[in-house]
């Protein structure tokens, strides 16, 4: 074994204790307790040759040299406190004392074997047990140690890394599908054109546009929603505005167009007169009458077999839905019909209920105009910071009503009263506007930027309003919850 080969290299530095001489005078007791030792120390030396040579395999030669050194310098110190000394005489304790703080340091000045080995240098002592047998190394021959080099810690991201880390594996969308998406939209967009004409020669439309985030690059997750706004002409003259405020619903975001002068330009002057209820122009029967155009008269199949897609009208959705199915990606297309009239944009989407004749005001190209005019003015990255927050937040299941409009208000509301906004201060505003997210949702009011009077959390249940109000006032402890996976 390779306890028994090593011995004479041990004997001669020393390390192996001599034998005692013949003859010594000793008592009985004293002879029955050394008898006793040595059995001791050869079941004792039978397991450490066992353990030794066990080691050679695995740690090679000069590991195995290493671990023979430090064990028969313990053994000796184990040797030593347990065997009987001789009471009364100094010198056999000096030189105990001596020896121990020998072995001490022998232990000491060990060398420490390598902590780790690659998979072939573990394979490589039981490779050689299928070699020819070779002269083994001396103690002062041993190849030296193999330089050990401790791995650093994983260095802990910060929110910062976090949030620009999240945004580029999961929020970017790529180039090459945006630009098919937004391709494919324009060929149905002009589509649609040609048919509303057809269909509906004596309606004013105007030309039908596009937006949305994936076109403005405020929050598009992925390349799959766009808007497409069919503009309602109105002669000035004829119609009037009247605010939410004054009427029963109480809401300054949403207003009423009224027809006027009907005593001096009665019904039929004005080819929109068809949609009026109550002397106001319904955005229920327009969005009524559209829908039955896109499910009923226009030829989807040829059109999406031409543009090499599958399209087909929502029919069940009160929205004006389209839904496009690609190779690539899956399309929804929402239709606003839209009326700009007194510096306002007024979208057909009354809320919920038996109001109808209600036209919602958008804010969203002063939004982007707004937000888009301060970065130019400070460099700052107030875009790319929505496109984060936005993204964090559609993709929660308990905070995607908040995406959009919301979110860029606060942002609007934070810049007044904070202007650095630059790409290295992102870390700071993400948790600054939930700070101010936590405030606007404990009083249940957010207010546009654009108007004071409109709060953007009035569409939202109680349960809502709480539920998300709870999920920010955690992650302001823990930012990191909002960038798990869902």
């Amino acid at each position: 074994m390779w306890g028994v080969r090593f011995a004479p290299a041990l004997e001669g530095s020393g390390l192996l204790a001599a034998a005692p001489p013949a003859g010594t005078g000793r008592s009985p007791r004293r002879a029955t307790m050394e008898r006793g030792k040595r059995q001791e120390d050869n079941g004792l030396g039978s397991v450490l040759d066992l353990l030794l040579a066990n080691a050679r395999l695995v740690l090679g030669v000069s590991g195995a040299a290493v671990l023979a050194i430090a064990t028969l310098a313990v053994k000796r110190l184990i040797d030593r406190a347990t065997s009987p000394r001789d009471e009364g005489d100094p010198k056999a304790e000096q030189k105990t004392l001596e020896e121990s703080w020998q072995d001490l340091a022998l232990i000491k000045a060990t060398p420490k074997p390598p902590k780790k080995q690659r998979r072939e240098d573990l394979s490589e002592p039981l490779l050689s047990l299928a070699r020819p047998p070779a002269a083994e190394p001396s103690v002062c021959s041993a190849p030296p140690e193999t330089p050990w080099v401790e791995l650093s810690p994983p260095r802990c991201l910060t929110l910062q890394e976090k949030l620009l880390s999240h945004y580029s594996s999961r929020l970017v969308v790529p180039e090459a599908e945006a630009s098919l998406a937004l391709q494919l939209a324009r060929s149905i967009c002009a589509q649609l054109q040609s048919s509303l004409r057809s269909k509906c020669p004596e309606l004013p439309f105007g030309s039908l546009f596009l937006s949305g985030p994936l076109l403005d690059g405020l929050g598009a997750l992925r390349a799959d929603h766009l808007h497409l706004m069919l503009p309602v002409v109105l002669d000035t003259a004829l119609w009037s505005l009247i605010s939410g405020e004054d009427t029963v619903v109480r809401n300054p975001q949403y207003w009423m167009i009224k027809r006027t002068d009907l005593e001096y330009f009665p019904r039929g002057c004005s080819p929109w007169d068809r949609f009026i209820v109550s002397r106001y122009l319904s955005s229920n029967v327009l969005n009524e009458t559209l829908h039955k155009m896109l499910v009923a008269s226009i030829n989807w199949p040829a059109i999406g077999s031409l543009l090499g897609s599958v399209i087909y009208p929502v029919v069940a959705s009160p929205e004006l839905k389209l839904e496009v199915k690609h190779d690539q990606f899956d399309l929804i297309i929402t239709l606003f019909p839209v009326v700009e009239v007194e510096d306002k944009v007024l979208l057909a989407a009354p809320p919920e209920g038996l109001v109808e004749n209600l036209w919602l005001e958008s804010f969203y190209r002063a939004e982007v105009s707004k937000v888009k005019e301060l970065d130019a003015g400070d460099s700052g990255a107030r875009q790319h910071f929505l496109r984060i927050l936005n993204g964090i937040c559609k993709s929660h299941p308990t905070l995607h009503k908040l995406s959009g409009s919301p979110l860029t208000h606060v942002v609007l509301h934070l810049s007044a009263t904070n202007l650095d906004w630059a790409e290295e201060s992102l870390a700071d505003r993400f948790q600054q506007v939930l700070e101010e997210l936590v405030g606007y949702l404990e009083t249940g009011v957010l207010p546009s930027y654009f108007n004071y009077k409109i709060n953007l959390f009035s569409e939202l249940l109680e349960e809502e309003i709480d539920e998300m109000g709870f999920m920010l006032y955690r992650a302001l402890s823990e930012p990191e919850l909002l960038l798990k996976e869902e």
